[in-house]
């Protein structure tokens, strides 16, 4: 590693705010400073040298002022992006050229109606230099329709009313390329007070407002973006609150009786998206006293993802009061998340709980098996078959059986909480809890502090009769 590089990240980092201000400060002060040299160099008005040194003032108090506007960028604008590898810094005088080759300068005398261009003129306007320069009245004949105007301005309130010039214009080389000039001069008037000539000089600032559009651009595009991502982050949390249940961290089950189940949830949003994802959790008492517990996950993030829930969802609780049961529900889940639109992936559990004789039937879609904690210990169902929901339009689903006792804990999650080692090993933990919203609060604390890649819900069930 070069001796100039540090390895400290730090280094790669933005100057910060201060350091901003600082360059600032500096930026205006030399402002000042300069502006004293060229009110110094006004005594020299009849001199031609005098002239050059006071347009030389003015060049550089533009380029300070330029200076002075992208600094104000860096420390207010949007943040910025990781930029692209840089370039080899050019040679000093390669960079002095390349300057000095975008300034030239130009003298019209009145009285012989003759004009002097400098060699750099000629290049800016990409005019032959063997070719005569082009007169007062000749010169619009370069300039945009719409920017003759405002050069004819210019040029009359200097001749006329001994106003200095200072604007800009654009004008169409013989190429065909477009390009921006800055154009600053003043009148020379003779004894009398007559303007017998007129000196300017011209600054190609193309890069310049091009680089300042892109940046104004950028800065709209990013505020149209922060806009959009606001609106698709409000709909898609409506949307979720539409599906989710509203009992959210807190089920109720409307049992006439006695509970059967206790029932807890919670939904944990992605710490690296504002984006609502496509993970749902659900329990839903059936017509004849059933319950149907249901978690699932939809692949990618945003209203679409969450209105296509909200859509399964809908057919999943409709079928589920037909008296479907689960294998028969993953198949036409399947089937019309591959019917869709805008096709996608997703993984889902689905569980009816029977209470009088405390069976659990499920079925899966390639997601992480429901969890059963029973006397401080904890064991994955063993999982029937079944694809992801979208995979292919024929799949077809297993069911499996399983009987629980009173005082066990029933966990469904999607993938995105944690590994199933890790809530295996909250089983000690979880036999001490007196209720499911205890235990979803330990899981949580467990695995809902660091921040998330990725959205994730969790749903405790525990028999209590």
């Amino acid at each position: 590693m070069p001796p100039h590089v540090s390895a400290d990240r730090s280094a790669a980092q933005p100057p910060g705010r201060g350091s901003v201000d600082a360059l600032i400060t500096q930026t205006r002060r030399l402002k000042g400073d300069m502006d004293a040299v060229r009110q110094d160099t006004r005594n020299d008005a009849a001199d031609p040298q005098g002239r050059w040194q006071r347009a030389l003032c003015d060049l550089a108090l533009h380029q300070l002022d330029d200076l002075d506007t992208h600094l104000a960028q860096l420390r207010d604008g949007p943040p910025p992006v990781p930029a692209a590898e840089p370039a080899p810094a050019a040679p000093v005088a390669s960079r002095r050229e390349s300057l000095l080759s975008r300034v030239g300068s130009a003298e019209w005398n009145l009285l012989t109606d003759e004009a002097v261009w400098s060699e750099e003129l000629y290049g800016i306007l990409g005019r032959d230099p063997a070719a005569p320069p082009l007169t007062l009245d000749e010169l619009p004949a370069l300039v945009l329709d719409e920017d003759r105007p405002k050069l004819t301005a210019m040029v009359t309130d200097c001749l006329i009313d001994a106003r200095p010039i200072d604007g800009e214009f654009r004008v169409v080389r013989p190429d065909g390329e477009h390009r921006t000039v800055h154009m600053m001069g003043e009148p020379v008037l003779d004894a009398e007070g007559g303007t017998t000539s007129m000196w300017a000089v011209l600054r190609d600032v193309s890069e310049l407002r091009r680089s300042q559009r892109a940046v104004r651009e950028s800065r709209d595009s990013l505020q149209r973006q922060r806009h959009r991502a606001q609106t698709e982050h409000r709909l898609a949390v409506e949307f979720q609150e539409a599906v989710l249940p509203p009992w959210r961290g807190s089920p109720r089950l409307p049992h006439q009786g006695p509970r059967s189940l206790d029932l807890a949830a919670h939904y944990l949003p992605a710490a690296t998206t504002s984006q609502i994802g496509g993970d749902w959790y659900d329990a839903l008492e059936l017509s004849d006293g059933q319950t149907l517990l249901s978690v699932g996950d939809l692949t990618g993030h945003g209203p679409t993802v969450t209105s296509t829930t909200a859509m399964l969802l809908g057919a999943l609780r409709g079928m589920a009061m037909a008296g479907t049961r689960p294998a028969q529900l993953m198949v036409w889940l399947n089937q019309l998340l591959d019917a869709t639109v805008q096709p996608a992936l997703g993984s889902a559990v689905c569980c009816r709980y029977r209470p009088d004789t405390r069976t659990l039937l499920w079925a899966q879609a390639g997601h992480p098996v429901p969890l059963l904690f029973r006397d401080g210990t904890g064991r994955r169902l063993d999982a029937p078959e079944g694809v992801l929901l979208g995979a292919t339009a024929r799949a077809a689903y297993g069911q499996a059986e399983e009987t629980l006792e009173e005082g066990d804990l029933l966990l469904l999650h999607t993938d995105g909480l944690a590994p199933a080692d890790r809530l295996l090993g909250l089983a000690p933990r979880l036999d001490r809890a007196r209720t499911a919203q205890e235990c979803v609060r330990m899981v949580v604390e467990e695995c809902g502090e660091s921040e998330r890649a990725d959205d994730a819900c969790v749903l405790v069930a525990r028999v209590t009769r």
